[in-house]
């Protein structure tokens, strides 16, 4: 399998607004995108069809599942662009947040944190889509 190749997006970040709440970017510019990864919300469920108990385990196991997808689609996460995570209304976004860091390793994305009162199933606390641009 060839090499994944070095992502075509740059963070936009105008001195002319307040910086970003968190460790993400306001905007991604992308030029040259060749291959795009459109994730639909990705679910806590493990390999093993488990679903950890509390929103830390349930996170982890989304990004594992995000960067299967990724390395299946010969990305990495300095392809991701965009994230939009969906958590329950209650649940300790400091984790959510963490482990997204984590999983990026500083590659600002943008990012939107969304707060909903339920999942589709009542065991989910949260759910992550993911945008990720190539160029070949």
């Amino acid at each position: 399998m060839s090499q994944p190749n070095q992502s075509p997006s740059t963070p936009v970040a105008p001195d002319s607004i307040a910086p970003p709440a968190a460790n993400y970017a306001h905007a991604v510019l992308t030029t040259g995108a060749s291959r795009w990864l459109h994730t639909s919300g990705v679910v806590p469920i493990a390999p093993d069809g488990t679903v950890p108990d509390g929103i830390g385990g349930q996170a982890d196991v989304v990004w594992a599942n995000i960067g299967a997808m990724l390395t299946d689609a010969r990305m990495t996460p300095e392809h991701i662009v965009s994230v939009i995570t969906y958590a329950v209304v209650g649940e300790p976004l400091a984790d959510v947040m963490a482990a997204r860091d984590r999983f990026l390793g500083g590659h600002l994305v943008a990012s939107t944190l969304v707060t909903v009162p339920a999942l589709a199933r009542p065991e989910w606390r949260m759910e992550i889509a993911v945008v990720a641009a190539a160029a070949d």
